[in-house]
């Protein structure tokens, strides 16, 4: 694969795991336990394989949803903070409020949205500059894809 794919993996890999460990299990360690919700023995080669394979599946969808221009990646990097951020929200915040006990689905609510936005404000920009400037793959067989120039 290619440079700019794993360079957008790490650059959601590298930031997102020590920012899950301190913010989980250091920082806001006795909000989570008030709220009851996690189990004793956090099996972290989990939450950092959960981390991989997200990181993977970004890299390979960020050059096919968003422009990879040169001068197009800050506003790259808006479109997927609100279209990936939104996503994770719904099954990592909205869905676990909805399905898991918790002494206060409110508390937990402010506690992940926050998380999340703070981790795709840190992402986001690092995964487009990543592909800032890569010639973006072709989504199917059929004309050539634009490169990075805007030429075809």
């Amino acid at each position: 694969m290619k440079k700019a794919f794993w360079l957008a993996t790490l650059a959601y890999l590298v930031p997102t795991f020590p920012l899950g460990y301190f913010w989980h299990l250091t920082t806001f360690r006795s909000a989570y336990d008030r709220l009851e919700m996690y189990r004793p023995d956090v099996i972290i080669p989990f939450g950092l394989l959960s981390m991989a394979v997200q990181a993977v599946i970004f890299a390979w969808a960020y050059p096919r949803l968003f422009s990879t221009r040169r001068e197009h990646w800050v506003r790259s990097a808006v479109g997927f903070f609100v279209a990936f951020a939104a996503l994770s929200w719904s099954f990592t915040t909205l869905a676990a409020g909805a399905k898991y006990r918790m002494t206060s689905v409110p508390d937990f609510m402010k506690l992940e949205t926050a998380f999340t936005v703070l981790q795709f404000a840190i992402v986001a920009p690092l995964i487009a500059l990543a592909y800032r400037g890569a010639r973006a793959p072709s989504a199917a067989p059929g004309p050539v894809a634009e490169d990075a120039t805007g030429a075809s």
